[in-house]
């Protein structure tokens, strides 16, 4: 006799991970060490009929991967938008799993995309790259706060040479304060190094990613910010539209809607933080090179401000990103605004220009 379908629903955690096997109505919960014999012991009791359910976490991938192939799915679940868990009244790792392994069953859990090794790898890169950026702009803001204490006015910016961090050395200051200038010098030399080194490893990894040469032949999107954007965008064809891809990327606006009043607020941040800096880095380059997005620009500047203006600029570059991923296309001229078609389809080519 066939068995009935069987929903695995996981609570996944560092050390060990709770699960929830659902059948016919009967829940079964077990829990196992995450480790590689735990993981194995759990492979042993899974059938090749089930469905699992585990919410996007720094190491639920490594699961995924160890046991997608011997069942027949694995969701991944949106932990943001499954609130269930989060605002349950009996808050357990049993019961967690419990509520996954139910609202599995009736196809309830909103999910999320799973990626590659190669784009989880790529992403990782980029992070580092991220944290190393910002904690060199920390030193930085030290070093300019012992030029003021010591009555030497700076810029921020003349730390960026090595002839600027080499005369700050001969400056007639006391000893403890030039051991300090000293070592954070250092750091400042080692993290520069570091980031280049990254920053090239990005880019060869960049150049193999499809649509690459589409949106760096945009101009103001480079080689980093076009690795970084196309990181975080991955498969364009899971956005349907433009709005989706903005959402992803939080920049469109709260909207609070009470009875017949509709008001928006400021943007969400609820997307890809690291990809939406690049994208508005990129922005403020590209304003420079196009009089379309430039006089979009000032016209929204001078009605509503500079900052609500570069979002609103950035989500109109995104779109042009859209299209340019999802028809393979790349900008021949970006200033007459023409499109240089390399995909043979003529209705995408017209389908896609502004």
């Amino acid at each position: 006799m066939e068995r009935e379908k069987r929903y695995v629903g996981i609570d996944l955690h560092k050390n060990m991970f709770v699960v929830c096997y659902l059948e016919a109505g009967e829940e079964e919960l077990k829990r196992y060490e995450f480790s590689k014999e735990g993981i194995e012991e759990f492979k042993k009791d899974l059938r090749e009929t089930d469905e699992l359910g585990v919410e996007a976490t720094t190491n639920a991938r490594y699961l995924v991967r160890e046991v997608e192939e011997g069942v027949e799915r694995v969701v991944i679940i949106n932990p943001l938008q499954f609130k269930v868990i989060s605002t349950s009244v009996k808050k357990t790792d049993k019961e967690d799993a419990k509520v996954i392994a139910k609202y599995l069953s009736k196809e309830m859990v909103p999910e999320v995309r799973m990626r590659s090794k190669e784009e989880q790898e790529l992403s990782s890169l980029i992070v580092t790259r991220d944290k190393l950026t910002k904690l060199r702009a920390v030193l930085k803001n030290k070093l300019h706060g012992i030029m003021n204490a010591n009555g030497y006015v700076s810029k921020k910016e003349q730390f960026s040479s090595e002839k600027s961090l080499e005369r700050m050395m001969e400056l007639k200051i006391s000893d403890t304060s030039k051991l300090e200038i000293k070592i954070i010098i250092e750091q400042i030399r080692s993290l520069t190094k570091s980031i280049e080194e990254i920053t090239k490893g990005m880019k060869e990894r960049g150049e193999k990613l499809k649509g690459y040469k589409g949106i760096t032949s945009i101009k103001g999107i480079g080689d980093v910010s076009g690795t970084i954007i196309l990181n975080a965008i991955g498969e364009i064809k899971d956005f349907k539209k433009e709005d989706s891809l903005s959402a992803y990327f939080g920049i469109v606006p709260r909207v609070n809607n009470s009875n017949e009043t509709i008001r928006q607020g400021r943007i969400t941040k609820r997307g890809h933080k690291i990809g939406r800096t690049a994208l508005v880095q990129s922005t403020l380059v590209a304003i420079r090179y196009s009089p379309y997005l430039r006089s979009f620009y000032d016209r929204l500047k001078k009605n509503k401000g500079s900052g609500k203006a570069i979002i609103a600029t950035s989500r109109k570059l995104l779109g042009i990103i859209y299209r340019v991923l999802k028809y393979e296309l790349e900008y021949e001229d970006f200033s007459q605004y023409k499109l240089k078609e390399y995909c043979r389809d003529v209705k995408k080519y017209k389908l896609a220009m502004i």
